[in-house]
């Protein structure tokens, strides 16, 4: 019997390919919402199955105690593809563990404790990682402390007097998903770097929604210029598989023991990390985003009756001034297309990168009638 923790819709897909999902009574769903961010280059593309296949049958899997040629291969492109040649990498499983570790390497690099994070944050469901999240909802109180400190999203103000030199790192999501696809502007990154330069603080940079391409920029934090000290990911990373990571800044001095993990960069998790990006570059995935993404927002702002449109690239945000679940439900059930919700009012599409404008004409043709029959 499973523990039951999540409320669950009556449909269990069983085949999927590019942006589409295929149930047990044969009903084909538009999926927009890539299942959490982490579909990025489209259901069983025939690159990324063929790879994983053929790597099965060599080797699934070996501990970290000897050399792993697919990690060094996945280090070497993805920080190319980043634009961060000089960063090394190191591999885990998951967004929560890659901000757990990245919290851990700023501590030790700082020898500090305290931690300044933003509201409406979320940054995983792990000890520290919860720590840094503004959900009373899943913070337990084992991880209370008073260590962080959460200030107001988007306040320059409020980040100038809150980061001191006693402060450990300072943790933001370029764009935050869980929060309601709230786009941290170019101004308040800027403002964060200088201020973590002029105390001696750490900058991570959440990328585990908001990266790998989903932006239209590798990271969505790329579009302010400033250059984070280490910047974590995962969901779309390994395209399903479970594969996580932290880009980890020269300024870091590696040595034995200071991290480790046991499944973390395994072969089959970096064949699937390899082939991601590998099809990202040949099918030009990061530039499809930012064109559909704009061509989405277009179409929203043609229907209207919203309160709200946020988002860059295929990370959009359509907020109402009523509850979004009769909208949504109406999207999955009458007109088959999944998407998410963010907080109460707010519609939240994070589809394959490789989505195209057939699938979009047909999402916005289904919103259009049913924002129609809410007004």
């Amino acid at each position: 019997m499973l523990f039951n923790v999540y409320p669950l819709y009556d449909i269990e897909p069983i085949r999927a390919q590019g942006s589409y999902l295929w149930d047990t009574k044969g009903d084909r769903y538009l999926d927009l919402y890539g299942g959490h961010a982490v579909i990025s280059v489209g259901h069983t593309h025939p690159k990324y199955v063929r790879a994983l296949t053929e790597q099965l049958n060599r080797i699934s899997f070996y501990s970290n105690s000897v050399r792993i040629r697919q990690q060094e291969e996945l280090a070497e492109k993805l920080s190319l593809m980043a634009g961060y040649p000089d960063y090394a990498l190191f591999l885990c499983n998951s967004g929560a563990e890659a901000n757990e570790n990245a919290l851990k390497l700023a501590s030790f690099h700082t020898g500090r404790k305290k931690v300044v994070a933003f509201t409406k944050s979320f940054h995983g469901r792990t000890a520290g990682a919860v720590a840094v999240t503004d959900n009373p909802a899943i913070v337990a109180p084992i991880n209370y402390n008073d260590h962080v400190s959460f200030l107001p999203f988007n306040d320059i103000a409020a980040a100038q007097a809150g980061i001191t030199d006693e402060i450990c790192t300072v943790i933001i999501e370029g764009i935050q998903g869980v929060g309601g696809i709230q786009v941290a502007t170019d101004e308040f990154l800027q403002a964060l770097r200088q201020k973590c330069d002029e105390t001696g603080t750490i900058l991570i940079l959440d990328g585990v929604q908001c990266g790998y391409g989903r932006s239209g920029k590798f990271f969505s934090h790329q579009f302010s210029g400033i250059t984070p000290d280490l910047i974590t990911m995962a969901k779309g990373m390994g395209n399903g598989f479970p594969i996580g990571g932290v880009l980890i800044s020269p300024k870091f001095k590696a040595t034995y023991g200071l991290l480790g993990t046991t499944f973390g960069g395994n072969h089959l998790a970096c064949t699937a990390g390899i082939a991601v990006l590998d099809i990202m570059q040949e099918e030009g995935l990061i530039e499809n985003a930012a064109q559909i993404g704009d061509y989405i927002m277009d179409g929203v702002r043609q229907i209207g009756g919203y309160k709200d449109l946020r988002g860059r690239g295929l990370m959009i945000g359509i907020e109402y001034d009523f509850p979004v679940d009769s909208l949504r439900n109406s999207l999955l059930f009458e007109h088959r297309i999944f998407t998410g919700v963010a907080g109460k009012n707010t519609i939240r599409l994070l589809p394959s990168l490789a989505l195209g404008r057939v699938e979009v004409d047909l999402f916005l043709e289904a919103l259009s009638k049913e924002v129609r029959v809410i007004s």
